[in-house]
């Protein structure tokens, strides 16, 4: 099943720079080859389902293991059935384009 999700990952217990952390998960997403977008408070990130979650999963594991005693995340999950629509083609559908 194919799904885009908004993905908030924050590690706590480590400090006020999130950035470190943050570039491990974004390292992650780029090796699972996941069409993604990073924003400034989150990342959109979209594939088939398992892919996607497993990917989550790696990015906890490896903030983790960064130290990181503990991790909090928010996420929005989204599919259709009726087509697959890419989560740029939604944002584009908004500006007109």
């Amino acid at each position: 099943m194919w799904v885009s999700i908004d993905l908030c990952l924050v590690p706590i217990g480590v400090g006020v720079s999130l950035s470190p952390y943050i570039k491990t998960c974004l390292s992650i997403i780029e090796e699972h080859k996941l069409e993604h977008e990073l924003g400034p408070n989150g990342t959109a990130i979209e594939g088939e389902w398992d892919q996607v979650f497993e990917c989550v999963k790696k990015c906890h594991e490896a903030v983790h293991s960064k130290g990181a005693p503990r991790v909090y995340t928010t996420l929005k999950v989204n599919t259709r059935t009726d087509k697959k629509q890419l989560f740029k083609e939604k944002v584009g559908s908004v500006r007109g384009s």
